[in-house]
């Protein structure tokens, strides 16, 4: 009687199936015979061994073509087996059995097509769960291999899985079909995703029957839209991006702030501004803790879509590194102003700027608002609904004015032009003066109205306005309105939220202040400025008496007011221009306020043009301590991780948009946030420049210096990138405290000891020989005599770099006096670890060739040779090597007449017979070497 699969126990799945099929037994039986006879046993354990084994089987039985059809026919009738354990192992083997047939194609071209492909194609509608995940995982494969033909996906693949996600399809089958469409769009060609896919894709987005379904959609989202491109996705995929982020499931808005850097990228610049960054802010400001967490966590990579490394100063290399562009091309190198973006952004940002701060389409009530509608009321009608709005307008500066604070159903509908964009006179005219050049009214705003046909209406109004100046405007009243609502708030101040409206009435304040004044006599403006301050801050209700231009203050207090707001800001705009002394006065005025008022001013300097504001200002708010609270505790590692790519995409022209979120990071009290800074440093300083790394990282790089461990590990490992950047000048302060690393806060970590050599090794370059001499020798020295001998090896090539560095600058009396001191140190050490490591440094000065060999064995060669006596075999055994293996390689020593090659021949025989085995075997090893391969030759001859 034969014996069976069960005799072999479960240990057999690691013998050769086709073994055990050779196996001569009573049956009588040839191997293709019995395995046909176990593939279809009664025992369920034979049949699953050779469903596991069908690799090997088909391998030995793929010499003969009629043997191999047949095994084909057999695994065809395996795969329809009762047992789903069976069909399961058979489906796992698929994949590598599809590629063993790839390369025998020449014996087999259609094999795969013909008998495998119907099985994998079955095994997605299986009735067992577990063989239509087999099935799953194995067309995967299938397709990231690129082995199944594109016919057979469009033919086969595409409409079972259309078929399975179809609305009455059962739930399990959709949300699987569902799954594998996601997975497999990014192998698919373009063509086929978008004509076979991406139309149930967007049905299945708005599957209101299974909540996993849309899920899936979300999380894969980024996938599609990269699948079919910017055309396919801004047309039909955004869309529906929008229901998944407005759904009422939290798990799917999660599910799209986590991928929204994806969709991103596939998108228009204009798209990803006009739509995608309110969007945005809407799942920033959701009620869901969790979508507020992941929303930040995305929101550093989606600032980054926005980034353009030219004009950052920045080019990218082939290798894919970020490198500084030349002087010549770095046209923002320079200048910490924006150049010539006027005009373009007169062009994109009026297009996209405008839409984005419109209220959100898909869902108008922040999380915010809702959170705190109890707190506020007056603010519900009074202040927009959108709390980055609020957030980007309470940084306003001199030409900005406070109509975004009104209501954002207000501002939809188209608030009088007049009343948004004429609230400073000053700044209403034509060509702006030099002073003006950082007016966020420049960057931010649409242009002024066309109001020439309205000239001589108007003049009648400025003239009957002129004679009323003296008489109070209702600034006033919206000086009290606005105090009222800051009184209100005063109880609330925590609340991080409440703190932002706080900041956008005082900024609200301010601007009607100065619009109190803007038609005022310039002397008396002049004479009254610093008082009126004064005054502002003691009583904020109080308004000068002599205020006779109202612009915005009504837009606080009274939205019935807006046509006349509207006649008599369109009056200042036409007085302005027929006031040219006026207007500097006012502009003389403004920038005293701005002085006399630092918050005022640091609000300011957080405007840019690169990025939609109110993504900035999210992003500068996560190291707001109350964010830690309300949304993540590691919210500021977040920021610090990602401060590097939103600094890219800004530029160093608006690095002082970053620079006091960057200082608060640099000093956070959790060392996850400075580590995490301290290891991109040096990405930072090549974003920034020489000028700027030293004015604003060198503190801060400082300050790691003196950190933990594990905050300086993160410095350390990019000692030499960092360094490298700085002037020569600035370079060499670091000598002393390059000193600091050989200390460590536990001395058992040998790695920070380790690192700091492999450092040193690179940073030789940035210094003179005397300066390496004067300080850099001496670490490497203590290095040398580390307790770990990790540390000791790589600090043994690090003294070997420091002798090249000598010789290389012909510094030959430094190298004289190193070399002195590697003597007394290392050949007269009293330890034999300290005698090892001299021949190991002399066998690295041969190889590496640091010095002339004239010098070499003058001053090395000698105390080398004389360590053949060295009582410790150890040391003996790597004088073998040294001598064996390099320095007899070496043509000056083969050359006849050499007066030193005696001296180390001598040293190699008294070595070869040395009564330690190791020691002769590696003086003689190399001679048997040459004596094998002389052999060799005389028996091919």
């Amino acid at each position: 009687m034969a014996v069976g699969f069960e005799d072999y126990g479960p240990d057999c799945d690691s013998m050769r199936i086709t073994a055990f099929l050779d196996i001569p037994g009573q049956d009588n039986l040839t191997p293709l015979a019995r395995l046909e006879k176990y593939a279809f046993s009664d025992n369920v354990f034979n049949r699953q061994i050779i469903a596991r084994g069908l690799l090997d089987v088909f391998r030995d039985f793929s010499n003969n073509e009629e043997d191999f059809l047949a095994v084909m026919e057999i695994v065809v009738r395996l795969s329809e087996d009762a047992e789903p354990t069976v069909r399961t192992e058979l489906m796992e083997q698929i994949p590598p059995i599809a590629i063993f047939l790839q390369e025998s194609r020449p014996k087999f071209p259609t094999a795969f097509f013909e008998y495998l492909m119907p099985i994998v194609v079955r095994y997605l509608t299986d009735v067992n769960n577990q063989v239509r995940k087999a099935g799953q995982e194995a067309l995967l494969i299938l397709l990231e291999q690129d082995l199944v033909a594109q016919s057979d996906i469009e033919n086969k693949v595409c409409p079972i899985l259309l078929d399975l996600s179809a609305p009455d399809s059962d739930d399990e089958y959709k949300v699987e079909a569902v799954n594998i469409i996601c997975k497999m769009a990014s192998m698919l060609s373009r063509t086929t995703v978008e004509h076979m896919l991406l139309p149930r894709f967007c049905e299945l987005c708005s599957d209101g029957k299974l909540f996993q379904v849309r899920k899936i959609c979300a999380a894969n989202f980024g996938d599609i839209c990269n699948a079919v491109g910017q055309e396919a996705t801004e047309r039909l995929l955004i869309p529906k991006f929008f229901e998944l982020c407005s759904d009422s499931v939290w798990g799917m808005r999660k599910a799209c702030a986590e991928c929204f850097m994806a969709v991103s990228y596939t998108t228009s610049p204009e798209v990803r501004r006009s739509k995608l960054s309110p969007l945005f802010i809407s799942l920033i400001s959701d009620t869901c803790r969790w979508v507020r967490q992941a929303a930040f966590q995305s929101l550093g990579p989606f600032i980054s879509t926005f980034a353009n490394p030219s004009s950052a100063g920045l080019y990218i290399r082939e290798d894919g590194t970020l490198s500084i562009r030349p002087p010549a091309q770095d046209v923002n190198s320079n200048s910490c102003q924006p150049s010539n973006n006027i005009t373009v952004m007169s062009s994109s940002a009026n297009a996209a700027l405008p839409s984005s701060e419109q209220p959100m389409e898909i869902k108008p009530e922040s999380s915010t608002e809702e959170a705190s509608a109890e707190v506020r009321p007056k603010l519900s009608e009074d202040l927009n609904k959108n709390s980055w709005q609020e957030s980007s307008d309470c940084c306003a500066s001199r030409g900005e004015d406070v109509s975004g604070l009104c209501q954002g159903d207000k501002t939809a509908a188209g608030a009088p032009e007049g009343t948004k964009e004429s609230s400073f006179p000053g700044l209403s005219s034509g060509l702006p003066s030099a002073e003006d050049v950082f007016s966020t009214f420049l960057y931010w705003r649409p242009p002024l109205p066309d109001i020439s046909q309205d000239l001589e209406l108007l003049q009648f109004k400025a003239e009957k306005h002129s004679e009323a100046c003296s008489v109070p405007c209702n600034n006033c009243v919206a000086s009290s309105e606005i105090k009222k609502v800051l009184e209100s708030l005063q109880e609330h101040i925590d609340d991080p939220d409440v703190q932002a409206q706080v900041q956008v009435l005082s900024a609200a304040l301010r601007a009607a202040q100065f619009d109190s004044v803007g038609d005022c006599e310039t002397k008396k403006m002049e004479e009254s400025g610093d008082n009126l301050q004064n005054k502002m801050i003691l009583d904020e209700a109080t308004v000068s008496g002599a205020a006779c231009n109202q612009v915005q203050g009504n837009t606080l207090s009274s939205p019935a007011s807006q046509d006349d707001i509207s006649d008599q800001s369109s009056t200042s705009v036409l007085k302005t221009t027929d006031s040219e002394e006026q207007h500097r006065g006012t502009s003389v005025f403004l920038r005293k306020e701005q002085e006399n008022n630092p918050p005022f001013e640091d609000d300011k300097s957080k405007l840019q043009d690169i990025i939609p504001q109110p993504l900035l200002d999210q992003y500068l708010s996560m190291t707001d301590p109350a964010r830690a609270q309300t949304v993540d505790t590691e919210i500021a590692k977040h920021c610090a991780y990602s401060l590097p790519g939103v600094a890219l995409t800004l530029g160093r022209q608006n690095w002082h948009c970053l620079k006091d979120t960057y200082e608060t990071l640099a000093s956070d009290v959790q060392w996850k946030v400075r580590r995490t800074l301290a290891f991109s440093i040096h990405e930072l300083a090549v974003i920034l420049g020489d000028q700027l790394t030293a004015a604003d990282l060198v503190p801060i790089f400082n300050g790691f210096l003196k950190d933990l461990d594990e905050v300086r590990i993160g410095v350390l490992k990019h000692l030499y990138d960092f360094l490298k950047l700085l002037h020569a000048d600035k370079r060499r302060e670091y000598l002393y405290q390059l000193q600091e690393f050989v200390v460590t806060d536990n001395s058992r970590n040998w790695r920070f000891r380790y690192e700091l050599a492999e450092q040193l090794i690179l940073i030789l370059e940035l210094y003179n020989p005397n300066d390496v001499f004067d300080y850099l020798r001496h670490i490497a020295l203590t290095l040398c005599s580390d307790k770990v001998s990790e540390v000791r090896w790589i600090s043994f090539k690090l003294v070997v770099a420091i002798l090249q560095k000598f010789y290389a600058n012909s510094a030959n009396g430094l190298g004289l006096n190193f070399i002195n001191e590697l003597v007394v140190r290392f050949r007269h050490c009293s330890k034999w670890v300290g005698r090892q490591a001299f021949a190991f440094i002399c066998q690295a000065v041969v190889e590496e060739e640091c010095m002339p060999v004239d010098q070499f064995v003058e001053h090395l060669l000698p105390s080398l040779l004389s360590l053949a006596s060295d009582p410790v075999p150890n040391v003996r055994v790597l004088l073998a090597k040294a001598l064996r293996q390099t320095l007899l390689e070496k043509a000056y020593f083969k050359s006849v007449g050499n007066p030193h090659l005696e001296a180390a021949e001598e040293t190699i025989l008294a070595l070869q017979s040395d009564r330690d085995q190791d020691v002769s075997f590696f003086a003689t090893i190399k001679l048997k070497q040459d004596n094998m391969d002389n052999i060799t030759i005389e028996k091919q001859n």
